[in-house]
């Protein structure tokens, strides 16, 4: 056999080969696209609020649930927000809470701080931290979506002085 037909038949078995790659890369990226759909993360807007009479007894308004964790960066950043948000009179003390799956974190300065709450985070089914559930005073969710940055934060406290609200998905 020559050095031309054995260098022509490595080739054909090259390319086909590499068909192969190519078509069950296809094959999974189609797989991947339309398969499944994970379930969406918060409590759906206008459900009751899971144990909101727990949480917050006596409410007189809207209550604003932070979810945060205290191993994430993010959280921290909302936390110190709150905080202002709190000192600078945006939002009445009574109204904003802070719940940690675990231990909360050092120095936090809020008055409504729960922590050990990890089934509270299944219950308003949160995936992700910081989240941010708004609840009327009817213990209706009036508002749920991840907030992960200060101006989110802000726009989820100008979204509850709102009368009503849409739910906003940015995942």
């Amino acid at each position: 056999m020559s050095f031309e037909l054995t260098a022509l038949l490595v080739t054909w078995v090259a390319i086909a080969l590499l068909s192969l790659v190519v078509a069950g890369l296809i094959r999974q990226v189609h797989a991947l696209t339309t398969g499944p759909r994970t379930r969406e993360t918060g409590t759906p807007v206008g459900s009751v609020a899971p144990e909101i009479d727990r949480i917050a007894p006596g409410r007189d308004g809207t209550v604003l649930l932070l979810f945060l964790t205290d191993s994430c960066p993010s959280c921290a950043l909302i936390l110190d927000e709150a905080s202002r948000a709190v000192r600078e009179n945006i939002v009445r003390p009574q109204l904003l809470h802070a719940i940690f799956p675990g231990e909360a974190r050092d120095g936090v300065t809020l008055p409504n701080v729960h922590a050990g709450e990890s089934d509270l985070f299944s219950q308003y089914r949160i995936t992700t931290a910081p989240f941010a559930v708004a609840v009327d005073a009817g213990g209706h969710v009036r508002a749920s979506e991840p907030v992960g940055s200060p101006a989110a934060f802000e726009a989820m406290l100008t979204k509850i002085a709102q009368p009503t609200l849409t739910r906003d998905r940015t995942i």
